[in-house]
């Protein structure tokens, strides 16, 4: 993949997943603006970017509002002279259980992960679209988004809003020859280490200083955070034109389409439906097979 000539912004670039995706399109050639709330954390990584060879700059800022996302566009553009790439990966976790969440618990993740990605990716594209030239909005989401999660009525309403406005943009700057697509990642970080069903693992693997196991790598799709940059990378070139409107999972072994939602059962009654003729069609007709929710905790293969 040759990003050679591209300008790509990472929100929540300054360590984990965000890191890492920045790492990677840095090693492929593109420019990179690194994004986090700490100046510590924005140096350090500038200038390890720097260090491996990539150009990079920072920009120190809490993503959410209109002027954050403003200030990470034009820092790409009087920096670099453009922008053709922008991963929205920036996020918080304020887990809590429906009847212990605040107000402010849901609204400070709602702002980060929802509000941010909204106010980044409206900059980036009327930049993009005044460019001429196209671009690649990648918007980070969540298996929590995807199938919900214990805990996190705010993280997964967010990560599912994502996948929406992805499709929707996909849509909306189409013509523009933007591309549009969210990525499911999964990897072992301390925000996957807040999902019960990940932490056992993880915490074992670091305790004994083994890799995780192969199983876990292609069953589960866990891995490392380097096993997720290459879709970042693949997004953002020109290898991915005509890729949009899709949600794709990826992590450790795995690589994964996923499917939108759409009618799984349907029944038809003349002249409508009645409580009781619900309650009598349910159980043996549209509701005999009824989803799952919820990530499920993995689960070894029996020797």
């Amino acid at each position: 993949m040759d990003l050679q000539g591209k300008v790509a912004v990472v929100t929540g670039s300054g360590r984990g997943l965000g890191l890492a995706y920045a790492r990677a399109l840095a090693a492929a050639g593109a420019a990179v603006v690194v994004n986090d709330v700490d100046k510590d954390t924005v140096d350090a990584a500038v200038a390890s970017l720097t260090s491996e060879g990539g150009r990079a700059t920072g920009v120190v800022a809490a993503v959410g509002d209109s002027e954050a996302a403003q200030r990470l566009v034009d820092a790409a553009v009087e920096a670099f002279g453009r922008l053709d790439v922008l991963v929205t990966n920036a996020g918080i976790l304020r887990d809590r259980v429906l009847w212990k969440m605040t107000d402010d618990d849901f609204d400070d993740v709602v702002r980060v992960h929802l509000r941010g990605t909204f106010t980044c990716a409206r900059a980036a594209a009327v930049r993009m679209r005044e460019q001429g030239t196209g671009g690649r909005l990648v918007l980070i989401s969540s298996p929590a988004g995807q199938r919900g999660n214990f805990g996190q009525t705010n993280y997964a309403a967010a990560k599912a809003g994502i996948v929406a406005m992805a499709r929707t943009w996909a849509l909306e700057l189409g013509r523009a020859g933007i591309t549009v697509n969210a990525v499911v990642p999964v990897a072992a970080t301390e925000m996957t280490r807040t999902i019960p069903a990940f932490a056992p693992v993880i915490d074992e693997s670091e305790r004994t200083g083994e890799p995780l196991p192969a199983w876990l790598r292609k069953d589960e799709g866990l891995g490392t955070v380097e096993d997720v940059a290459g879709l970042i990378t693949f997004l953002a070139s020109d290898a991915s034109d005509g890729v949009t409107g899709q949600a794709i999972g990826i992590g450790g072994d795995r690589l994964a389409l996923w499917a939108h939602p759409k009618e799984k059962a349907v029944a038809f009654a003349a002249g409508g439906w009645s409580a009781d003729a619900i309650a009598t069609e349910w159980p043996a007709g549209v509701g005999a097979a009824p989803e799952t929710y919820g990530i499920p905790a993995p689960q070894a293969p029996e020797a």
